[in-house]
């Protein structure tokens, strides 16, 4: 599917969002990429053979680093409701 030099990586592997955008729909929260994959604008993706990955929780990212230093997480977590 993927034209580009180098080529853009394809939907399955982790670094997907790094293909290069080939329709914009900001106004609808989304865009194509090059390879495929639907991204949404709170980082949901739909992959071409209709797999879904879900968005991130905003404290994901947070949690690795917490667990690193030793500070004990909560067993029950808040989720955010989404927008």
């Amino acid at each position: 599917m993927c034209q580009h030099k180098p080529s853009c990586p394809s939907a399955h592997r982790p670094d997907r969002d790094a293909a290069r955008i080939v329709a914009s729909h900001p106004e609808q929260g989304w865009n194509l990429l090059c390879n495929g994959a639907i991204v949404f604008d709170d980082s949901g993706e739909l992959l071409p053979d209709g797999s879904v990955i879900a968005p991130l929780s905003p404290l994901l990212p947070a949690l690795p680093a917490l667990e690193a230093s030793g500070t004990r997480i909560p067993v029950s977590v808040p989720v955010l409701a989404a927008a």
